[in-house]
């Protein structure tokens, strides 16, 4: 025989060693798979987990919100009502007579001021028109005797010349 194998021997090996890389290549999948299936486990894991934070978020920002509006709303019905003014009548006459007596008082302080400043000014006038007078009297004392003396000086020389 022959040391070279025969084609059909050949073609045998050939098929052997081809199914035995398919199940090679078959096992490889089913670890893959496995490792793939970890994978997707872990994604999903992250995925819930990220879900979660997320779903916290948006119900820690809905409160946020809901509170921050319900406050708004307080405020804008608490400057919405109207503020209530009460007046008692006693308490506003009562005001209304002390503001009058106020007033009263200080008018009255007012014209004694003034009458006080306008007497002190007639004084003062008075005391300058005695003072003029009494220096006008004197002046027109000397002026009269001057006119006199000098009307008997012209009578005297009236008389001279006669």
């Amino acid at each position: 025989m022959n040391s070279i194998p025969s084609l059909g021997v050949l073609r045998r090996v050939a098929r052997v060693l081809a199914a035995v890389g398919v199940l090679g290549a078959l096992m490889a999948c089913q670890k893959h798979d496995a490792s793939a299936g970890q994978v997707d486990n872990k994604l999903n894991d992250a995925a819930q987990a990220a879900g979660q934070k997320l779903d916290q978020a948006a119900s820690y920002v809905g409160q946020q919100v809901d509170a921050t509006r319900a406050a708004a709303e307080q405020n804008l019905g608490s400057a919405a009502s109207m503020p209530s003014i009460r007046i008692d009548p006693g308490q506003l006459a009562s005001s209304a007579q002390a503001n009058l007596q106020g007033a009263a008082s200080e008018a009255n302080a007012a014209i004694n001021n003034a009458a006080s400043v306008t007497g002190a000014g007639l004084q003062t006038a008075g005391r300058k028109l005695q003072a003029w007078s009494s220096q006008n009297t004197g002046a027109s004392s000397a002026v009269a005797a001057s006119s006199s003396t000098s009307g008997d000086a012209s009578d005297a020389q009236k008389q001279m010349d006669k």
